[in-house]
């Protein structure tokens, strides 16, 4: 791998939004990855590929600095429009030589702006002036500073993607902050620099022009060229300044145009900051991204536990007896009563057993006892859902991030969420019937056993199989007065029914599988209730190791970075040199 193969290696985890949620600095994560992947694809990446391409220099500076006037100026011909409306430049205007229009009308530089030769929204104009050498093309920037936000931010994708800025200010602005934040970007970056003090009234350019002066180095910009315009009454707003009052800019320009080497020199200085910004500038992304995978993991995590409350909600439900309640008692003292129940147990066995058998034969029908505890799981189970839905909803609403996730959901999607899902009775329902006739086949394979198929024939295998049903609710923790009786009476009655039927050790083996298959269909619906929540994060979450791989591709970067090309070599040029050998390349 290559500088420019390491560069698109670090572009292509940033096709996608990273900070979809508003944890930390959201905002200032957003604009950092915005800023990245525009240098990338605006400067770094078609730079690289053409490192003796014609330089751009881009004019930047504060609203009414009179930047467009400075470019109709150096070129001589009106190519850009000033004026006194704010904010004035609204199509950013490119001046290249007639030499270089076919390089500029292209996707060399500026990708993502149309190109267009007349004024039209998100475009970038461009014109040809004989006056402009080949090799550097001007290109007028909205202000900085304008009142329109789109016009800020193409403001600064502009001066990104410079190999040169011509920074213009005035004297009356020049120690404004939103200027001053811009040049220390550039000091940052090391990008090539020439400041033009505009406007300056003959008795305050040697004033002015020190105290500026002291503000570059006291910026860290000391050594800068620094350009001196003095202020010129023109007739209309349209007016260009005197050519004189020009002249050593453009002198300077000229000088650039015509001399590759120092062309080379300015480029390479820009591209050299550039790449160097990355060492900080990647793995401050990373870190970043790290945080929003900690706030997913965090609301995850929260749904996970929310349901795993729901478990235990269901597993407290099959424990404390409430489902022997209500539809399942009756059904089950239709048979039986309430009286002599336990004494019954102790002294007269065979004559309940001969009781069950005659219900399980058609004296009262045994489909209502099993409707009624199937109706009952039923309902235990929509009751653990609900309950966890509610745990996440009200989880994710106090957690980082959360609450802008219910916002984009829109609240009344956000409170469906918060119940479970309106199929959840259907898939409960078959999940309980198939739990049921799991358990009619664990009684067809226990009665398969010689010894104990007379006993099975005898109960039936749907009765032997209801009793079974029941054992697994064999607590009555929860139950109160004389529910604790009755229920607890159902328990005790199965259970010893059961075990003359199969044993006592058949018996536990068989209540404790019957009782862990229902466990998992439950855990299975609730599964895929949570995913519900989890699809929500899924559809907006980065993908996994992004944070990584940015870090693996700054560090590439950084082992190749001695590979930019010398002057008048190609990147492609560039990869029949040696590469350099990073630490991970020689493990």
């Amino acid at each position: 791998m290559d500088l420019l193969g390491a560069l698109e290696t670090l572009r292509r985890p940033l096709d996608r939004e990273l900070f979809p949620l508003a944890v930390g600095e959201a905002a200032a994560d957003r604009r950092a990855l915005r800023e990245l992947t525009g240098q990338l694809d605006d400067y770094l990446l078609p730079r690289l590929r053409a490192i003796d391409a014609p330089l751009l220099a881009v004019v930047g500076g504060s609203t009414g600095a009179g930047k467009s006037t400075l470019v109709n100026s150096l070129v001589g011909a009106d190519v850009a429009e000033p004026g006194v409306l704010r904010p004035t430049t609204l199509v950013p205007t490119l001046v290249v030589s007639p030499a270089d229009r076919s390089w500029f009308m292209g996707q060399n530089v500026l990708p993502g702006l149309s190109r267009a030769t007349g004024d039209g929204p998100g475009a970038l104009r461009v014109v040809t002036s004989a006056s402009l050498g080949p090799g550097l093309a001007l290109l007028d920037a909205p202000d900085i500073d304008s009142v329109v936000t789109a016009n800020r931010e193409l403001a600064a994708q502009l001066l990104a993607a410079a190999d040169l800025w011509l920074f213009v200010t005035t004297a009356a602005r020049y120690a404004d902050e939103v200027p001053w934040s811009f040049l220390r970007s550039a000091r940052e970056r090391s990008t090539a620099l020439a400041v033009v003090l505009d406007r300056v009234s003959q008795e305050a350019v040697e004033p002015v022009s020190r105290d500026l002066s002291r503000l570059l180095t006291e910026n860290g910009l000391d050594g800068t060229r620094l350009f001196t315009v003095p202020e010129a009454a023109l007739p209309d707003e349209k007016a260009r300044l005197p050519a004189a009052y020009v002249e050593p800019i453009s002198a300077w320009l000229a000088g650039l145009a015509d001399d590759a080497a120092e062309r080379s020199r300015v480029v390479r200085q820009t591209l050299s900051g550039a790449l160097d910004s990355l060492t900080t500038r990647v793995p401050s992304l990373a870190t970043a991204v790290e945080r929003q995978q900690d706030a997913f993991d965090g609301l995850r995590s929260i749904v996970s536990g929310a349901y795993a409350g729901g478990m235990a909600d269901f597993d407290e439900g099959m424990r404390d007896g409430s489902l022997l309640r209500g539809e399942v008692l009756a059904r089950w003292q239709d048979f039986i009563g309430t009286g002599d129940l336990m004494r019954s147990l102790e002294s007269r066995v065979g004559w309940l057993r001969d009781r069950v058998v005659g219900f399980f034969t058609g004296r009262v029908p045994e489909v209502q006892l099993r409707d009624a505890l199937e109706s009952g799981v039923e309902a235990l189970i929509r009751g653990a859902a609900d309950g966890s839905a509610e745990r996440a909803l009200d989880g994710w609403s106090a957690a980082p991030g959360g609450p802008g996730v219910l916002e984009r959901l829109g609240a009344v999607e956000s409170a469906r969420l918060g119940r479970a899902s309106p199929d959840l009775g259907k898939r409960a329902e078959a999940a309980v019937r198939g739990w049921q006739e799991y358990v009619l086949d664990l009684v067809r394979e226990e009665g398969a056993e010689r010894r104990t198929t007379a006993r099975v024939a005898s109960f039936g295998v749907n009765g032997a199989g209801l009793l079974l049903m029941l054992a697994v609710f064999a607590s009555t923790g929860g139950l109160t007065g004389i529910e604790v009786g009755i229920a607890g009476g159902t328990s005790v009655l199965s259970q010893k029914l059961l075990e003359a039927v199969f044993g006592d050790q058949a018996v536990r083996s068989l209540t404790v599988r019957a009782r862990e298959d229902l466990r998992e269909r439950v855990r299975i619906l609730l599964e895929e209730e949570a995913a519900r929540f989890t699809a929500r994060l899924e559809s907006v979450e980065p993908p996994k190791g992004t944070a990584d791989a940015l870090r693996k591709a700054g560090r590439r970067i950084h082992e190749h970075r001695a590979e930019l090309p010398a002057a008048g070599e190609s990147a492609k040029t560039a990869e029949l040199r040696p590469p350099v050998i990073g630490p991970e390349e020689r493990s």
